[in-house]
């Protein structure tokens, strides 16, 4: 029945570009057992998917029709975006970490027409079905592909990409997750944005060990690197010590490599041998890497330094969450001045600003400047004005806060089946301009100009973008805001001092609500057992520490120390419940 259907494939970006890439040349490595699959048979499998699709569909027109999936990081996975795309609807991939409920919430919400699901998930998939569903998608569980097909060369025809796009969804930390849909122009900008600014290349090779439900591990690790011609190796889920063996493969010979893995009956089952050189994570990540590392043998520590060090590892990347300075000292530190680049995106936007490839460009605590196609203003918080350019700073010297509000190409269509909370984060230029609609973040920020050697980069890639006055995040303005007593603290550059202290392991600065002070500034903190062996770390103790480092309205109030603060899957905290589950005594009213 697929011989029925067309054997070409519409003309994305996407498509054209990995037609033209060296067939021969790698496009995805599963890590553990050492598969590859060749760009040459790439678009051939995408075409038999694409094709299974309309079968299971009962029809070759499935355009705009929205196609949830559960695959594991993989091939199989990129194969099975692809294809959806080539069908013109739109890609819901789902975490199969969640569970039957939230997954039928995101189901019945975004009225899939079908569910996929590989062999590994189908359990899952089963499981979800059985759940009260508004309407039943139709099932179908895909056949792994175990590579070496033969190379094939697919037509693309003059046909568009019709409605075809991508839907995630967001944490949903307040209220239920919204869908974020994201049309094929929309993240084919965004993945351009980053191919300009980060250089990817054919001789690149991504480690890749982010989940795949999010923006940052699908469009920054997986899409644009299709554009590129780059290697994409699935080492998932992520583990410190896998990594760093990973990591080390290139730089140790068999023998030593066998002294790791005495179990390895050939050399099939050793890692991969090529090295990283493009490795982007959470900070947790980092965090736990150095945290591992010094209880690797000696010469994996050798072996290790020497993979993470600028002449192999190109380009080391953190974001989706805030990076604390002492991690990124400790990494360069380790990797012999191999400085991460930070970086400020979410779902709605994919990444908006970015430091620059020189080292010069990564100043600590900055996340640079608006990305190429990206445009950025900052609205000061109190006066709702737009923060002109030589205008950072108010009448009395002190400097304005402003939310980030952005627009361009890269920016999300909307929010499915929901105009009004669309509506709600788009707000209207005040000025003259006729280019539309600006999106509110709802992070604030400053904006400074740095001295030194930032901002100016030789590279012309870097020309057009990376220049002028950097923003530095302060945080959401909802939960990273902190109002006390008529002061504005940021709690990210709280958390950032604390974590330089010794004795504090993680941290979250927290608003606590006050009758008093409107807000306190609150710590959670997870102590160092090396340096606080008993565990007994006062308030008074936080506060000698602190002392000299920020000003005395930034301390904190009060202390809580725990033993373990909840993270989602990309390292963020919802402070919002944080503070009720661990202040639930120091709430409204204490003070009055």
């Amino acid at each position: 029945m697929a011989s029925t259907y067309s054997s070409a494939l519409p003309r994305l970006p996407v498509f054209e570009a990995i037609s033209r890439h060296d067939p021969d040349s790698t496009v995805v490595i599963h890590s553990s057992s050492g598969r590859r699959f060749k760009y040459g048979e790439l678009l051939g499998d995408v075409r038999k998917t694409r094709n299974r699709l309309y079968e299971a569909a009962g029809r070759d027109d499935i355009d705009g029709e929205r196609i949830a999936f559960l695959v594991e990081n993989s091939y199989d996975y990129v194969v099975t975006f692809l294809a959806i795309l080539a069908a013109k609807s739109i890609a819901v991939p789902l975490s199969p970490a969640f569970p039957a409920p939230e997954l039928q919430y995101i189901l019945n919400h975004s009225e899939a027409l079908m569910l996929l699901s590989s062999a590994k998930f189908a359990p899952k998939a089963h499981e979800v079905l059985k759940t009260e569903l508004d309407v039943e998608p139709a099932y179908l569980q895909l056949s792994k592909f175990q590579g070496g097909a033969p190379h094939e060369r697919v037509i693309l025809e003059k046909t568009g990409p019709g409605s075809a796009g991508l839907m995630l969804y967001t944490s949903g930390t307040t209220n239920r997750p919204k869908g974020v849909l994201l049309p094929q122009s929309v993240i084919t900008s965004q993945a351009r944005s980053l191919l300009h600014a980060w250089e990817y290349s054919p001789s690149d090779h991504l480690l890749h060990v982010l989940p795949l439900h999010h923006i940052h591990g699908t469009i920054n690790a997986l899409f644009t690197p299709l554009f590129s011609g780059s290697t994409i190796e699935f080492l998932f889920p992520f583990n410190a010590d896998a990594v760093w063996k990973r990591l080390a493969a290139p730089f140790l010979t068999p023998d030593q490599t066998l002294d790791r893995d005495p179990d390895a009956s050939s050399q099939s089952a050793f890692p991969p041998r090529e090295k990283i050189t493009f490795f982007t994570v959470v900070p947790t990540v980092y965090s736990r890497l150095l945290t591992t590392h010094k209880a690797l043998p000696l010469d994996m520590q050798s072996a290790t330094r020497a993979a993470i060090s600028p002449a192999n590892l190109r380009l080391a990347i953190s974001g989706s969450a805030a990076l604390p300075t002492p991690i990124k000292r400790a990494w360069s530190d380790l990797s012999g001045g191999n400085v991460l680049l930070e970086r400020f995106g979410m779902t709605e936007v994919g990444m908006a600003l970015s430091c620059g490839l020189d080292v010069a460009d990564r100043v600590d605590g900055s996340v640079g400047w608006p990305l190429p196609g990206v445009e950025a203003r900052l609205v000061d918080v109190d006066t709702h004005t737009v923060i002109e350019k030589g205008h950072e700073r108010d009448a009395d010297g002190r400097e304005r806060v402003g939310e980030i509000q952005l627009r361009g190409p890269s920016i999300f269509a909307e929010y499915w089946r929901n105009p009004e909370a669309t509506a709600k984060e788009f707000v209207e230029s005040k000025d003259s301009d006729t280019r539309g609609l600006w999106f509110k973040t709802g992070d604030v920020a400053v904006r400074r100009p740095v001295e030194g050697g930032a901002g100016r980069s030789t590279a012309a890639s870097q020309k057009d973008w990376a220049r002028g006055d950097m923003y530095f995040i302060l945080g959401r303005r909802s939960a990273d805001i902190i109002k006390s007593g008529g002061e504005k603290v940021s709690a990210l550059e709280v958390e950032r001092e604390m974590l330089a202290l010794p004795q504090v392991a993680e941290v979250a600065v927290l608003a606590v609500p006050s009758g008093k002070w409107g807000q306190k500034v609150g710590a959670v903190v997870i102590l160092d057992e090396e340096f606080v062996p008993d565990g007994r770390w006062t308030p008074l103790d936080m506060r000698r520490a602190l002392k000299g480092r920020l000003a005395g309205y930034k301390i904190p109030q009060v202390l809580k120390v725990v033993k373990h603060i909840p993270r989602n899957a990309m390292g963020k905290i919802n402070k919002k419940m944080l503070v009720k589950d661990v202040f639930a005594d120091e709430f409204s009213g204490d003070e009055l």
